[in-house]
């Protein structure tokens, strides 16, 4: 069970997530700051895994992280393919990706403002 002192504000969400995915190797970390544009979250992160085995292991990683950390269960599609895995931890999203798959979807870019990337990682 969590600390009480660890209760998941979406900004202590975010940062466990940042630092989860640097320290399994994830590449291109982007976050954005979805408040005030949408309901679905507040932050959403993009990142790259190298191979389908890697994607899928920062991805169960990472939740179970959230789960240690937190006490939340979060939700994940997509890891039996390991092209793309979508973990939904409430008020963070987090997208993992091959880095074809990413390259052909071009997620982040659809969030951005005009005038490029709102905060990078790594």
């Amino acid at each position: 069970m969590p600390a009480a002192s660890n209760i998941a504000t979406s900004e202590k969400l975010l940062a466990t997530i940042l630092s989860t995915l640097q320290d399994l190797k994830a590449e291109d970390i982007v976050q954005l700051d979805l408040r005030g544009k949408t309901e679905i979250g507040d932050y959403m992160v993009i990142c790259s895994g190298r191979s389908t085995r890697q994607v899928a292991s920062i991805s169960e990683k990472l939740a179970q992280q959230v789960k240690d950390d937190f006490g939340l269960s979060a939700k994940m599609e997509g890891k039996d393919t390991g092209d793309w895995v979508l973990i939904d931890t409430g008020d963070v999203i987090v997208h993992v990706f091959r880095p074809e798959v990413r390259e052909f979807y071009q997620l982040e870019k659809m969030w951005q403002p005009m005038d490029g990337p709102e905060s990078a990682a790594n």
